[in-house]
C-alpha cells in the first residue's frame, strides 16, 4: 500500500505561462517545497546560506530545508517579487532570517552587489548555492540566435563564475559551494542545445573549482536534477509536452522540489565531509555516468 504522506503525482497538468522563467504563484498545481519526512536536527545551525534562484522551485525548497536545519538565508532572484516574498515567509516560519535580493546575475556587478548585501546583513557567508538558470527550447541549432546563446550562458554559467568569485573573499575553511547542473549534462537534449551545454560546463566548473579550493578546505559539489516540477516547465514548454513531463524516466513521474532539496542539505552539511568535486543525481532513476 502506498503511504499517502509520501505519494507524489504521476503527472502534472498541461498548464502554460507566457513569461520566462515563470512564477510559482501562477501555477495551477503548486510544486511541493517541504519534504514531509524532514525533521531538522541542526545540521546547519549558525550557518548563513545564499541561494540564487531561491524564489521558487528547487531554490525555494532548498531555502526551506536549510532553514529547518538552522541556517539563516539570503535568496537572489530576477524579478519574481511575490514568489520571493513567499519563500522568505516560509523560511521565517522555520524560525530563521531571510533577505531577498532581486537582480540579473548574468552581470558581474550585480553579483558583487548581492554579495555586499549578504555580508552587510549577516557579516559572513558559509554556503553558496548557485542555482539560478533559464532555458529556451529550439528545434534546430540554426534557430538559436546569438542573443539567446549569450543570454543562456550568462544566466546559467557566467553567473556561477561571477557569484563564486564574489563569495570567495568571504568563505573560510569548511565553507561550501553547491552548483545546480542537470541530467541533460549527461544524456543531452535535442531541443535544449544551449541549456544542456551550460549544464555540462557546470559539471566541469564544479570539478575544477573543487580541485582549486581543496587546499583551502572549501568543498564544491553539484546536484543534477532530472524532470522536476517547477515554474520553468510551464513557462518553457507547450501544453502537450508539459502533460508528458517526467513520464519517460524509470519512476514514471516528475519529481518535486522537496525531493531534490535533501541532496543539497547533505552536501551542505558535515555528513558529506569527505566529498568534493562530485555530483548527486535525483533524477527519477535515470542511470548516467556521473
Amino acid at each position: 500500500m502506498t503511504d499517502k504522506k509520501t505519494a507524489r503525482p504521476d503527472s502534472v497538468p498541461g498548464e502554460q505561462q507566457s513569461k520566462r522563467p515563470g512564477h510559482q504563484s501562477d501555477m495551477t498545481v503548486q510544486p511541493a517545497s517541504t519534504h514531509p519526512g524532514h525533521v531538522g536536527t541542526g545540521k546547519l545551525r549558525g550557518k548563513v546560506a545564499l541561494i540564487t534562484g531561491g524564489d521558487s522551485g528547487i531554490g525555494r525548497a532548498v531555502a526551506v530545508a536549510f532553514a529547518r536545519e538552522g541556517a539563516d538565508i539570503a535568496i537572489s532572484y530576477l524579478e519574481e517579487h511575490e514568489d520571493a516574498k513567499t519563500t522568505a515567509e516560509m523560511v521565517e516560519k522555520e524560525g530563521q532570517q531571510c533577505i531577498v535580493i532581486p537582480g540579473d546575475l548574468g552581470q558581474e556587478d550585480v553579483c558583487q552587489a548581492v554579495m555586499a548585501q549578504v555580508i552587510g546583513t549577516y557579516a559572513k557567508l558559509d554556503i553558496l548555492v548557485n542555482n539560478a538558470a533559464e532555458q529556451h527550447p529550439q528545434d534546430t541549432l540554426a534557430a538559436i540566435t546569438t542573443e539567446q546563446l549569450e543570454r543562456t550562458f550568462r544566466s546559467n554559467i557566467f553567473s556561477m563564475f561571477f557569484m563564486s568569485k564574489a563569495a570567495l573573499p568571504h568563505l573560510k575553511q569548511g565553507s561550501i559551494i553547491i552548483n545546480t547542473t542537470s541530467v541533460t549534462a549527461y544524456k543531452g537534449s535535442p531541443q535544449l542545445l544551449d541549456y544542456s551545454s551550460t549544464k555540462g560546463a557546470i559539471v566541469a566548473f564544479t570539478r575544477s573549482l573543487s580541485l582549486n579550493l581543496a587546499k583551502n578546505n572549501i568543498r564544491v559539489n553539484a546536484v543534477a536534477p532530472g524532470p522536476i516540477w517547477t515554474p520553468l516547465i510551464p513557462s518553457t514548454f507547450p501544453k502537450d509536452k508539459v502533460e508528458q513531463f517526467g513520464k519517460d524516466v524509470p519512476m514514471g513521474r516528475p519529481g518535486q522540489p522537496e525531493e531534490v532539496a535533501m541532496s543539497y542539505v547533505f552536501l551542505a552539511s558535515d555528513d558529506s565531509s569527505y566529498i568534493s568535486g562530485q555530483t548527486l543525481h535525483p533524477n527519477g532513476g535515470t542511470v548516467v555516468n556521473g
